[in-house]
């Protein structure tokens, strides 16, 4: 069956000037504009096309393919603010509609957000940014402790970074575990720091120390071989110096310090750290 707002393959029926009609189905004939037609289509071939709707509203394809589609999210600029709401880049000559009361924080021309999309309730394809409204905010069995996800990072607030974990859930990266560069629309790596007694997940950008303080550890090795063997970067400099050099809280950086030095592999001078060789 053919679906609105997804890519479909679809048979060739007819053939006019002005385009294509494919068979859609429960949809209908659709039409196939001239301009998005293959070289060389013809009558019975199966082209993969997406299905939405033109400014009067009427089923129309393209072979074109969306940044995103309907179920998907995806991080998006907006071109345009009109009457009714927002109108966002999404790869095809329709612009992708956000009405106001679809939009967790008012959108501005230039910018981008991270927004599902989905058929409203009039059959039109439109997009949200308030995304808990598709995503659940307390797990359900789905994760565990200290579980590697990937996270998308969607929006900011004062509490830190809301993410999407895996594209079904969402959760917080607190500002005090946030230790590196972080922007909305991001895809990173994260890890699940704690499972809250009300289901709410929070999230790190780091895994277990053990495993940080190992990886740490070779980090500062590479950071001294390129310093020449000794770096005034030590477990007495700033949190802010650290992470700006290593993306890590400075607990963790003394612990990989400390390790490197019972390893033998460096040595402690005032103010300095040096390698040995």
């Amino acid at each position: 069956m053919a679906t609105l707002g997804r890519m479909n393959t679809l048979r060739v029926i007819k053939y006019y000037d002005f385009g294509m009609y494919l068979e859609g189905e429960d949809l209908g004939e659709i039409l196939l504009p001239t301009r998005y037609i293959p070289e060389g289509a013809d009558l019975d071939d199966m082209l993969e096309v997406f299905i939405y709707l033109d400014s009067e509203d009427r089923l129309v394809a393209t072979t074109e393919k969306p940044y995103v589609m309907v179920g998907q999210f995806a991080h998006l600029r907006v071109k345009d603010v009109g009457q009714a709401g927002a109108y966002l880049d999404w790869g095809l000559m329709k612009d992708l509609f956000v009405p106001f009361k679809e939009q967790r924080v008012p959108m501005d021309v230039g910018k981008s957000y991270t927004v599902c999309v989905f058929i409203d309730n009039t059959g039109r394809i439109a997009a949200s940014s308030k995304l808990d409204s598709f995503f659940d905010e307390e797990d359900d069995g789905d994760f565990e402790q200290g579980q590697e996800v990937d996270l998308h990072i969607a929006s900011r607030s004062d509490l830190g970074y809301k993410a999407i974990i895996d594209g079904s859930h969402l959760g917080l990266i607190h500002q005090s575990d946030i230790f590196r560069d972080l922007r909305v629309g991001q895809d990173v790596t994260g890890y699940i720091k704690l499972i809250r007694e009300d289901g709410r997940i929070d999230l790190t950008l780091q895994p277990k120390t053990g495993k940080v303080v190992k990886t740490l550890g070779e980090q500062i090795i590479s950071h001294l071989e390129m310093c020449g063997g000794s770096s005034t970067l030590t477990d007495k400099s700033s949190p802010e110096e650290i992470s700006r050099e290593f993306g890590v809280s400075k607990a963790n950086f003394k612990r990989a310090i400390g390790l490197l030095y019972k390893e033998k592999r460096i040595t402690l001078g005032d103010g300095v750290i040096n390698l040995v060789k």
